[in-house]
């Protein structure tokens, strides 16, 4: 069992053991006070269950992150006078670097109940509900401004305590370079990194699966759960090559390898076992592969095998020969795809003529916290909760312009998977938390991936760099 499928399940016994709790007392309620009253009770408890207490958060808001980071890259302590971010020493800053601040932070009681946040110079970066202690606030992209003492810092239902500490980050740009971006889904490669790979010099987009599973949206027009996935499938195939297009990269630099959803572990477990599709009732990739318009070497049998997976990566990084490959980051992002779509990079790499000068990671999920990024669309990205020392880690942002923004929105639009209507209680939730804790709506799109994902900054992961 993963760790995140550990969390959730403690999650859960808890939760079932505070609803039985209130069950009683509410039982008590009506037989000591009046009937009627327990009634009026639960639809309060539900309402502020769903206003504030709803977000799947696997840790204390008390607890301080804890980031190891390389110290060369610690600048030192910052002070804050009169609202501005002020440095003892000067800052040499070329404008281009990740910029960390360390903070601690202290929620004030309002902030238990609307989003805590701290406002940088027009930029507000949200945390947690009742949030005391360590967070990491990203200034990427105000390196002029700090330079000059001229960062204005606020607390919005929280304030910042202690000496805050700046972390600096310098790389090569990797949008001068040819980058090749991992998916084991379409749309992970926009949710991660749309901005970077529309930047780049030259860009690839390899897709390790189809996405096919969890079609109930097809079967509600009236097709077997077979056939809607195999539909589902065909349009995120088709998504997968079709809509980097928006972004300038070119079709025969697309590539979807047609392997199965939630399928790779069990690939990865048995190399020379093909694994078919869980609902598609289908064991050929090359369903999934038509939109291609690059042969891959398991075109031959279709099989889905993790001996074939490997194949066709191989043959796609000597054919790219990137500089620069983004995939997803097991450090921080759970899901079993996502996982074993980084491990098959690395095994693909083994012995390869071609290696990559650098590799960057990026997480669509998280371990602890299924609400991060938290705060609004357009938002800047803070650092998401972590609390392992044991790895040194890099972070490296890229700032995103209104424009940029808008056209990832749109690519983010164009994904089928993204288009559903949420369920009703999640929009009932929704609304609740709007009127009551005071969280807007992205103006892109209903699915929660819009507020996530269309942001002031990308954050990745420097995990390799030469």
């Amino acid at each position: 069992m993963s760790r995140k499928q550990q969390l959730l399940k403690r999650h859960r016994r808890n939760k079932r053991i505070a609803l039985l709790a209130g069950l009683l007392l509410l039982i008590a309620v009506g037989v000591l006070v009046a009937w009627w009253l327990p009634l009026i009770l639960a639809v309060l408890l539900w309402v502020a269950h769903e206003a504030w207490f709803a977000d799947h958060l696997f840790y204390s808001p008390k607890d301080d992150y804890q980031y190891r980071f390389a110290p060369h890259s610690r600048h030192g302590h910052l002070r804050l006078e009169a609202g501005c971010l002020l440095s003892d020493t000067p800052l040499t800053l070329a404008g281009d670097e990740t910029l960390i601040v360390q903070v601690q932070l202290e929620s004030s009681w309002l902030g238990r109940f609307l989003d805590p946040a701290v406002d940088v110079s027009g930029d507000r970066q949200a945390f947690e509900r009742g949030v005391a202690g360590t967070r990491y606030l990203n200034l990427t992209g105000t390196a002029a401004a700090l330079a000059a003492g001229e960062v204005r810092v606020r607390g919005r239902f929280c304030r910042l305590v202690g000496q805050p500490t700046l972390w600096v980050f310098r790389q090569p740009d990797p949008a001068r370079q040819r980058v090749m971006v991992i998916a084991p889904h379409a749309d992970d490669a926009e949710l991660a990194a749309f901005g970077l790979y529309a930047q780049a010099d030259e860009s690839w987009i390899v897709t390790l699966t189809a996405g096919e599973i969890e079609a109930e949206h097809y079967q509600q027009m009236g097709l077997p759960q077979a056939d809607a996935a195999r539909l589902k499938g065909r349009l995120r195939a088709w998504d997968s090559i079709a809509v980097p297009r928006w972004a300038g990269v070119p079709e025969a630099q697309c590539v979807q390898l047609g392997y199965f959803c939630l399928q790779l572990p069990a690939m990865q477990a048995a190399p020379d076992q093909p694994q078919a599709s869980r609902e598609a009732q289908c064991a050929d990739t090359r369903l999934f592969r038509q939109f291609n318009g690059v042969a891959l070497p398991s075109d031959v049998d279709g099989l889905p095998t993790w001996h074939n997976l490997i194949a066709d990566l191989r043959a796609l990084l000597l054919k790219a020969r990137p500089e620069v490959i983004v995939l997803p980051t097991p450090v921080l992002d759970p899901h079993p795809d996502h996982i074993c779509a980084h491990n098959a990079v690395i095994d693909a790499l083994q012995g390869l003529e071609w290696q990559p000068s650098t590799v960057l990671g990026y997480a669509n999920h998280l371990h602890d916290n299924d609400r991060w990024p938290m705060g609004d669309s357009g938002a800047g990205v803070a650092l998401p909760p972590h609390f392992d020392t044991d790895r040194v880690l890099q972070p490296y942002s890229r700032v995103l312009s209104h424009s940029q923004q808008q056209d990832k929105a749109m690519a983010l639009g164009m994904m089928h998977d993204l288009q559903p209507r949420a369920p009703f209680k999640r929009r009932v939730r929704r609304l609740l938390q709007q009127l009551l804790a005071g969280r807007g709506p992205s103006p892109y799109g209903e699915n929660e991936f819009f507020r996530k994902a269309v942001r002031r900054h990308e954050l990745l992961w420097v995990l390799k760099q030469d």
